[in-house]
């Protein structure tokens, strides 16, 4: 082989490397192998293991549909992070906006009885607004008075977690005999065709179609998704195609240099976390019209739905359209994660120990690329030793 030839496969390599979704590629594959290691020396076939985790996302459309509704407001958190994070700021509070969304969502919705076409878009646009109003809090004390958004997020977490339980437990939303809050009215629901599917002239036209009945009758199948992909988009444009996106980036890339260059970066702090709020809440608001029962429960801890956010956030290296597959890749996990225990009887535990192992792999991404450059160096000092 010539030279010439290997030092073009080494640049491949290098290029390759030095991509973005190379060290995400990299960071699941050494999460499976870790779980592998640990189904192995725990006694578990590990190749029994993840056939039956796949088997529980793949093998029959129900699980595909239940797949895709665990993955949706994860990966809206997902977008709501990801936003932050290209305009310099770190949203940890995505958990408390879709709390807030949540609580919004049932605030209006058990009260209103709009016709559908109305009741939907206010229930929605309540959640989204109560997102959006504490990701407003958390800009306007960092825009405002310089207070660290960490330390406000974290805060305001636990405020909604509160907040949910009160609305939970209050005279006018508390249903009897529970610890949850009355659902909202059936004209909230955002599930696909709610009523027809259940119906004996939907009944009987579906089950023509076994897979379609598998996947729309069996499941909660509602609209987050298609509205997840919707806001990838959005929220795509508004960073590299509008002038406000190019201000929100320049920010993150330099506040000091913003500013000089007469950027409003105390506005544009209010605004990132105003939009990253709103997803958040979008998120919330859709589970409670999209799902049963509807409603929201006393909280004894967290759900988790922001915190995973935060992590597809990771995954798909802050980029909008990659949170879909990162998304769904989280959901794939949780949703599979059930059929591992129940085939070859390996606690669930080790999907949270393999989330967690890619997570803290795409943390050293950077690793990669530094890797990619050692390579070019090495490549380079065997050139000047051939020519010397």
């Amino acid at each position: 082989m010539s030279s010439t030839t290997q030092a073009g496969g080494a640049g491949r390599i290098q290029r390759i490397l030095h991509k973005p979704i190379t060290a995400a590629l990299i960071a699941i594959a050494l999460g499976f192998a870790v779980a592998a290691a640990l189904l192995a020396a725990a006694g578990y076939d590990p190749g029994a293991s993840f056939a039956a985790l796949f088997d529980g996302v793949l093998s029959k459309p129900k699980y595909i549909s239940n797949t895709v509704i665990k993955a949706a407001p994860i990966i809206l958190t997902g977008i709501s992070v990801a936003f932050a994070f290209k305009t310099g700021l770190f949203n940890i509070g995505a958990e408390g906006q879709y709390i807030a969304g949540t609580v919004c969502a049932v605030l209006v919705g058990v009260k209103l009885d709009l016709p559908m076409p109305l009741q939907i878009p206010v229930v929605v646009l309540a959640g989204v607004a109560g997102g959006a109003a504490v990701g407003a809090i958390t800009g306007a004390l960092k825009a405002r008075f310089g207070i660290h958004e960490v330390i406000t997020a974290i805060m305001l977490n636990w405020t909604m977690l509160y907040v949910n339980n009160f609305v939970a437990n209050s005279a006018a939303y508390h249903r009897p005999s529970s610890t949850a809050s009355l659902p909202v009215n059936p004209s909230s629901f955002t599930t696909i065709l709610p009523e027809w599917k259940v119906s004996d002239a939907g009944l009987e036209a579906l089950r023509q179609v076994p897979w379609l009945y598998d996947f729309l009758v069996k499941t909660d199948v509602n609209i987050a998704f298609a509205v997840a992909v919707l806001v990838a988009a959005g929220i795509w444009f508004v960073l590299y195609r509008s002038k406000l996106g190019y201000e929100l980036r320049a920010v993150g890339f330099s506040r000091d240099a913003a500013e000089f260059a007469g950027m409003p970066v105390g506005r544009n702090t209010l605004i990132a976390m105003t939009i990253a709020g709103a997803v958040s809440g979008l998120a919330g608001a859709l589970m409670v019209t999209g799902i049963e029962p509807h409603s929201i429960s006393t909280l004894a801890g967290f759900e988790n739905y922001g915190f995973n956010g935060f992590s597809v956030a990771l995954i798909a290296g802050s980029s909008p359209i990659g949170c879909i597959f990162a998304g769904l890749l989280f959901g794939g996990l949780l949703y599979g994660g059930q059929s591992v225990q129940m085939a070859v009887g390996a606690p669930t535990d080790i999907i949270n120990i393999m989330i967690g192992t890619i997570v803290f792999f795409v943390a050293l991404a950077r690793v990669v690329p530094l890797l990619a450059d050692r390579l070019e160096r090495r490549r380079a000092q065997k050139r000047g030793a051939q020519h010397a």
